[in-house]
């Protein structure tokens, strides 16, 4: 094994034991808060506080093996981080299993009744993370943004995309989308309904900057194009020496949620076939989803759909339907409408 590829493996399965050891030797303080989690301190006092996550889902392996290329050219000039930084790799034993899950979604369990999945083993570990990473950003600091690294299930008309937790007015949020503008990110949605996801846990209890982002397709540790992630890979790069975009550059697309599509019964089914795209196009008034009696229809504009799954559990969301904040610009969206 190449010495790219243990130091992939050791970021996979959660092992920073040599990573520690080489950014200790090269001056930074590095502690180790937990399994799967690294802290990273900046040589200068009140820097930005970072969170990378990757991992919440086993099977989403492109952000690993770009935040494992990142790290190790950190590794090779420590004395440049610029950001006190938290590591976080969520779910290493379905990491290991290349699957999305052990027992529950782990993306599903942050702050929010349990029920019968409080026993699972992606409870424990969402506790863990919500106590990291609390303590992390209870500390001053400028800013404060945490970006959460995932690969959708399915192909998308905007291959990366990010969800923020927050309305889209919000000016806050505003440093946030030209680091994803930067990032080459094609499109935000914003969604200030409450949400169980690690990302709108961040946001809400911890007053940070957050954000879902999408890269790409799952596909298995190791075999994902070396290069699809390169705009992103360099603009986190840049972020960690403390180089922030400037305003007027590239900005995504933006998205607001119009609703969500919630599964009540077994007898719920999407108005869409197992080949749809995210961002799929609802004409309004066009039947979204059945459930039984039940009719979900896009509203009075053309809806979007992004993380459709017919096939989550009762009680789960099914799909986000979304709407342009600028319909004026439309970019050809229009063209795939489903459900006429």
């Amino acid at each position: 094994m190449t010495a790219p590829e243990a130091h992939l493996q050791a970021l996979a399965a959660g092992d920073f034991t040599e990573l520690a050891r080489r950014l200790t030797a090269g001056g930074l303080q590095v502690t180790l808060p937990a399994t799967g989690m690294l802290q990273l301190h900046a040589p200068r006092p009140e820097a930005m506080r970072l969170l990378v996550s990757v991992g919440v889902h086993g099977n989403e392996t492109a952000p690993i093996e770009m935040l494992a290329s990142v790290l190790q050219s950190l590794a090779q000039a420590p004395m440049t981080l610029a950001v006190d930084l938290l590591i976080v790799v969520g779910n290493t034993a379905a990491i290991a299993r290349g699957a999305r899950c052990i027992d529950a979604d782990l993306n599903r369990l942050f702050c929010v009744e349990r029920g019968a999945l409080a026993a699972s083993a992606e409870a424990a570990r969402a506790d863990a993370m919500m106590i990291a990473s609390a303590v992390f950003m209870a500390a001053p600091a400028a800013c404060k943004w945490h970006l959460d690294l995932h690969s959708a299930i399915r192909p998308s008309r905007y291959a990366r995309f990010a969800v923020i937790p927050a309305d889209a007015d919000d000016p806050l949020q505003e440093p946030l989308a030209a680091l994803l503008g930067s990032a080459a990110i094609e499109a935000m949605l914003f969604n200030s309904q409450r949400a169980s996801t690690y990302s709108a846990y961040t946001a809400r209890e911890c007053g940070v900057s957050s954000c879902t982002v999408e890269l790409g397709q799952v596909a298995v540790l190791g075999e994902n194009a070396p290069d699809q992630l390169l705009a992103t890979r360099l603009a986190l790069a840049r972020l960690l020496r403390g180089a922030t975009p400037a305003a007027g550059g590239p900005m995504p697309i933006c998205f607001r949620v119009a609703q969500e599509i919630i599964r009540h019964s077994d007898a719920f089914s999407m108005n869409l076939d197992d080949g749809s795209h995210n961002f799929t196009a609802f004409a309004p008034g066009s039947i979204i989803a059945t459930d039984g009696a039940q009719v979900a229809r896009a509203g009075a504009a053309t809806e979007y759909v992004v993380f459709p799954n017919p096939h989550v559990p009762v009680g789960q969301r099914a799909g986000l339907m979304v709407v342009r904040v600028d319909p004026a610009a439309s970019h050809g969206e229009e063209a795939d409408v489903a459900g006429q």
